[in-house]
């Protein structure tokens, strides 16, 4: 039986060692021989206080992923055939494969059912490694992310039996990766738990908010919750700092000065973000300067977003290239006055009129989105747009992107549409 089951993880080890080079691996035993010195294991294991420590993972999700690691030995000792295999498949493996051992890795109860309870541990360390700082950790508590947690965890499905017999349903793994296509940034941090904490590490990039020193943070809708969010639908490039150029409170809430102030500014990105009378927040990322045209305009690097109380993002489905609307002094009824985004005139996933006090949000097959609000009809309260600031480096390619849809251009979205079935041939 004992050879068996060292036959099982040779096995596995030899068929881990080959997803790798050789320069990869002797990395990796360098590594393991640097953790285990530390552990005072006779350079045998890696114990879990210096595992912790050096991936930066706290509470029960750290405790969860050394289970993981260590093949739920319960002996407290990471060797370095575990370290490879699991190295192998959470960053080697079939998306399936990544998928599954993260599924499995979030389980922080280990009973194999994974609830929103579970859901809400993880979520506050994922806030608290990204948002805590050495000075404001000591007085941070979960509630300081309730709102957030509570705004992600209202975008999951919950659809699987717990099995003890109450009406309480867990998230199935189906439901998972529905629920990782529309919060890429916890999918990015939870894919990268085994590599070092740096301010690169995916899932970590929060954009440096710039506005005027006069400004009253308190009357802005984006926060830095809201930006790690939505960044992280974004390349790297576009996370470094966003820009406050417009804020109804401050500017005044007319079309024309929106415009005013978001043309010309060297930026050809933006966020633009709405409050509506039923406290709803949503909004949309533009790819292309708002720019007068009398039909949609755009590329696929565009999406939609929901703030509160949900908190999902909803990219193109490639169904249609209806992606973002921006008409200004059209006097015909077939070209409305306004900005927006997704679906086909007067049916749109997010419009709002010249006016700048009404609009609407359908649900549209251009993003695969449904009505952003409580209602599909919205009187917008607060309108912000934000600039995106990109890296020095890009600005000199940024007008040279691959064209093509977005199942050509993104390897990541195209294996998760396929995943959710999000791809469809419709015009809305």
């Amino acid at each position: 039986m004992g050879n068996s089951s060292s036959s099982s993880v040779n096995h596995r080890f030899n068929s881990a060692c080959r997803a790798f080079t050789q320069k990869k691996l002797e990395d990796l035993k360098s590594l393991f021989t640097s953790l285990a010195s530390q552990s005072q294991s006779n350079d045998l294991h890696v114990s879990y206080p210096v595992f912790q420590d050096y991936f930066g993972l706290s509470g029960s999700l750290g405790e969860r992923m050394f289970d993981m690691v260590t093949q739920h030995r319960k002996d407290g000792k990471l060797t370095y055939e575990d370290l490879v295999i699991a190295k192998s498949t959470y960053e080697k493996g079939t998306d399936d494969e990544i998928a599954e051992f993260i599924y499995q890795t979030l389980d922080v109860n280990g009973n194999g059912v994974l609830t929103r309870s579970d859901l809400e541990l993880v979520l506050v360390v994922v806030f608290k490694s990204v948002f805590s700082t050495s000075e404001s950790s000591d007085a941070e508590t979960s509630d300081d992310y309730k709102e957030m947690v509570d705004a992600l965890l209202n975008a999951a499905s919950f659809s699987k039996s717990t099995g003890d017999g109450s009406d309480d349903k867990g998230m199935s793994f189906e439901d998972f990766r529905s629920w990782c296509s529309h919060v890429p940034t916890i999918r990015k941090f939870l894919g990268s738990l085994l590599t070092p904490p740096t301010p690169a590490r995916p899932g970590y990039q929060v954009p440096h908010l710039l506005y005027e020193d006069s400004v009253d943070s308190n009357i802005l809708l984006l926060k830095k919750e809201y930006a790690w969010h939505i960044g992280g639908a974004l390349p790297h490039h576009e996370l470094e700092e966003w820009k406050l150029l417009y804020h109804s409170s401050l500017h005044g809430q007319s079309f024309n000065t929106f415009l005013g102030h978001t043309s010309n500014t060297g930026m050809s990105a933006s966020v633009l973000i709405i409050k509506d009378r039923e406290g709803c927040v949503y909004g949309g990322y533009a790819s292309q300067p708002w720019e007068r045209h009398s039909d949609f305009y755009g590329d696929m690097k565009s999406f939609l977003f929901q703030l509160n109380p949900n908190a999902s993002i909803f990219r193109p489905t490639g169904a249609n290239t209806n992606i973002q609307w921006c008409a200004t002094n059209f006097t015909s009824e077939n070209i409305p006055n306004g900005v927006g985004f997704g679906g086909k005139i007067n049916h749109y996933g997010l419009f709002i009129s010249s006016s700048f006090d009404q609009g609407q949000t359908f649900s549209c097959t251009t993003f695969g989105s449904p009505s952003l609000s409580k209602t599909s009809r919205i009187q917008p309260e607060v309108i912000e747009c934000w600039g995106i600031v990109q890296a020095s480096n890009e600005l000199d390619t940024q007008h040279n992107a691959i064209k093509g849809t977005v199942l050509e251009r993104f390897k990541e979205d195209r294996n998760m549409l396929k995943l959710v079935g999000m791809a469809s041939n419709s015009n809305e």
